[in-house]
């Protein structure tokens, strides 16, 4: 029996999108990242990855644990 590695993901479990942004306030993804990410080739997410501090920080105030989101984004990157 074989099995597949898990896939990464920025997931903090928020699930609340900014209407303004278009992103979730947890992670930063869009609706059709989030939607599509397990679809996605391992280097789509890494692409992704790669754009969601930008977008966390772009949410200021609103974004819920970006500490919290940036160190999952970091692991998830393997940096």
């Amino acid at each position: 029996m074989s099995y597949s590695k898990p896939i990464k993901s920025p997931c903090l479990s928020v699930c609340a999108v900014d209407g303004r942004a278009n992103v979730c306030t947890g992670c930063g993804r869009r609706l059709k990242e989030i939607a599509g990410w397990s679809a996605m080739s391992d280097g789509e997410r890494d692409a992704v990855l790669r754009e969601l501090p930008a977008r966390i920080e772009a949410l200021g105030e609103k974004a819920q644990a970006p500490e919290e989101a940036l160190a999952k984004i970091k692991a998830a990157l393997g940096a």
